[in-house]
C-alpha cells in the first residue's frame, strides 16, 4: 500500500470518533479527519499514514458545510496547527452533541450498555470569556511560549488559544523564557496569578534539555495521579497501528521522541518562581484550599464545585458511615464525605502525590474523622480489602483505575460507587469491569468541561 502522506482528495464525512475527528471513507480506507463536521462534505489532506487500514487527515477546504459550522473561535488549531481546540468550528451546543455521540458510542461498543448522553454545560458565562484556570506551556528554542503542534514536539509560538481566562496571559509573549523549559500558569480562586518555570527536562538518551510533547493541560486531559506540575496529563494519543515486525513505519520515530520527552517531563524538575506567590488560593463549597501553584486543580474554572455537588448528592452519607475517596488530590470530594459522615463516622483518602496530601491535611485539619494517606492507591486499596465503607469515591487518570483496583474496590462491597473519568473510553472500560463484579450503572453525567475540545468528564454511579 503506498504512502498517501501530502494526499488530497474529496471525502464525505460520517460521525465523530474518540479523539476530536470524523470518520470518512476513501478507496476502501478508513480516514479520520480533523476540522470537519458530521455530514460535511471537504477537501481532505492526509497528515499521517501508517500504512494500515486508517490514516490521519486535516480538512483543508470545506466545499459543504454543516449547519452547524461557526467561523473558528481558535486561530492556533486549525489544519496544520496546535493540538488545543478541536471543535471551535462548530456551535456550543453542536460541540456536545459530538461529545455526547462518542460517550454513547464507547459505552455501547465497550460495555454493551445503551443509553441517550446529553452533555450538560458547565456555564456561567465564562464559554465568551475563558474557561481553563491552568495552563501549561511549552517553550521553543527561542525562549518564546507557545503550543505544541498537533501530535508532534514542535512549539508554536503563538498564544491566541481562547481556553485561558482573561489576563492569564498578559505579558507571556512579550519576554523570552528559558529555551525547552514549560511554564505553569494558574489564576486562583482569588484571581492572583501565580507562574512557574519549570526546568528543562533532562533527557536519558540525550542528558540534555529539551521541549516536551503535550498539550496546555487537559487532561486533560490529557496518566499519573493529581498534585504534579500543572494540569494532571490525562489526554495522551494513541499511536497507529502496528507494522510487521522490524519494519519501519512512518512516524514511528516521532512517537518514540515523543515518549522520551514525556517520560523526561514527568520526572522531578526544578521550579523558579516567576509572579505570585507560588500557592493557589481555590475554593469549593465553602472551604478555602491553599496548594502549589503547580500542584492539580480542575482546570475549568466551574469544575471543582460542580463534581463536589455531584459526589455528594449521589453519596448521600448517614451520620457514622465510612466512605474512601480514591485519587483525593488535596481532598475536595473527601471533604464533602466527611462532612455528611460527622464525627462519628469515617472517611479514608488516598493520593500519591505528597505534596497534595500534605496541603489536603492543612486545609482539613477541622475533619478529624478524615484521614488523607499517601500511596499508590492500587497498593492501598488491596491492603484494605477487608473493611466495608458504604461510598466509594474514585477520579482516576485518564487511564481508568484498571483491573486491579476495580476488582479490590468491588470486593471491600460498598453499597455505591462514584466514578469519575474524562476519557470516554477508559471511562467504558472501567463500568464493564464494575457491571462483571454485579453493579450496575443508576445514573450518569456528563459536562462540557473542556469547551471546543473532544475531551469531556463523565460521572457515574454504581450500585449493587
Amino acid at each position: 500500500m503506498s504512502d498517501w502522506r501530502g494526499n488530497t482528495f474529496e471525502v464525505r464525512l460520517g460521525p465523530p470518533g474518540h479523539g476530536g475527528f470524523c470518520v470518512g471513507r476513501h478507496e476502501g480506507r478508513v480516514v479520520f479527519v480533523r476540522h470537519g463536521l458530521p455530514g460535511e462534505l471537504v477537501r481532505a489532506r492526509v497528515t499521517e499514514d501508517a500504512g494500515g487500514s486508517f490514516c490521519r487527515a486535516d480538512a483543508i477546504e470545506i466545499l459543504e458545510a454543516s449547519p452547524d459550522r461557526v467561523p473558528a473561535t481558535c486561530l492556533v488549531s486549525g489544519p496544520g496547527g496546535a493540538g488545543c481546540c478541536d471543535f471551535s468550528h462548530a456551535t456550543p451546543a453542536a460541540q456536545r452533541g459530538l461529545k455526547a455521540s462518542v460517550v454513547a458510542e464507547q459505552l455501547r461498543r465497550i460495555t454493551g450498555i445503551d443509553r441517550d448522553i446529553v452533555v450538560e454545560p458547565l456555564d456561567t458565562g465564562t464559554a465568551t470569556g475563558g474557561w481553563r484556570t491552568r495552563v501549561r506551556l511549552p517553550v521553543d528554542a527561542a525562549g518564546r511560549a507557545g503550543a505544541h503542534r498537533y501530535r508532534s514536539t514542535e512549539v508554536i509560538a503563538d498564544l491566541r488559544c481562547p481556553q485561558p481566562v482573561p489576563h492569564a496571559l498578559d505579558g507571556i509573549a512579550d519576554r523570552l523564557w528559558t529555551p525547552g523549559a514549560d511554564l505553569v500558569i494558574a489564576v486562583d480562586g482569588d484571581g492572583n496569578r501565580h507562574i512557574v518555570e519549570l526546568a528543562p527536562p533532562i533527557e536519558a538518551d540525550t542528558g540534555r534539555g529539551r521541549d516536551r510533547r503535550g498539550d496546555t493541560g487537559d487532561s486533560d486531559r490529557e496518566g499519573p495521579g493529581r498534585g504534579r506540575a500543572g494540569d494532571r496529563p490525562r489526554h495522551g494519543k494513541r499511536g497507529g497501528p502496528r507494522g510487521r515486525r522490524g519494519e519501519a513505519r512512518p512516524g514511528n520515530a516521532e512517537r518514540q521522541r515523543a515518549a522520551a520527552h514525556r517520560a523526561a517531563a514527568h520526572a522531578v524538575r526544578d521550579e523558579w518562581l516567576i509572579e505570585g506567590s507560588g500557592r493557589a488560593v481555590e475554593y469549593v463549597a465553602g472551604r478555602a484550599w491553599e496548594l502549589s501553584a503547580t500542584g492539580f486543580w480542575q482546570a475549568h474554572r466551574d469544575a471543582a464545585q460542580c463534581y463536589s455537588d455531584v459526589v455528594a448528592q449521589w453519596s448521600a452519607l448517614d451520620p457514622g458511615a465510612a466512605a474512601w475517596d480514591l485519587y483525593s488530590g488535596v481532598g475536595v470530594f473527601a471533604a464533602r464525605l466527611a462532612e455528611q459522615v460527622g464525627p462519628t463516622g469515617s472517611v479514608r483518602a488516598v493520593e500519591s502525590a505528597r505534596p497534595a496530601v500534605a496541603d489536603g491535611t492543612a486545609a482539613l485539619a477541622d475533619l478529624p474523622q478524615l484521614q488523607l494517606h499517601g500511596g499508590r492507591v492500587e497498593r492501598w486499596v488491596a491492603e484494605h480489602t477487608g473493611s466495608a465503607p458504604e461510598v466509594v469515591v474514585l477520579d482516576p487518570p485518564r487511564a481508568g483505575a484498571g483491573k486491579a483496583v476495580i476488582a479490590a474496590v468491588t470486593t471491600a462491597a460498598p453499597d455505591r460507587i462514584v466514578h469519575i473519568g474524562c476519557d470516554p473510553a477508559s471511562f467504558a472500560r472501567d463500568l464493564g469491569l464494575y457491571r462483571a463484579a454485579g453493579y450496575e450503572l443508576t445514573e450518569l453525567r456528563a459536562f462540557d468541561a473542556f469547551p471546543a475540545t473532544h475531551h469531556v468528564e463523565c460521572l457515574a454511579l454504581l450500585e449493587r
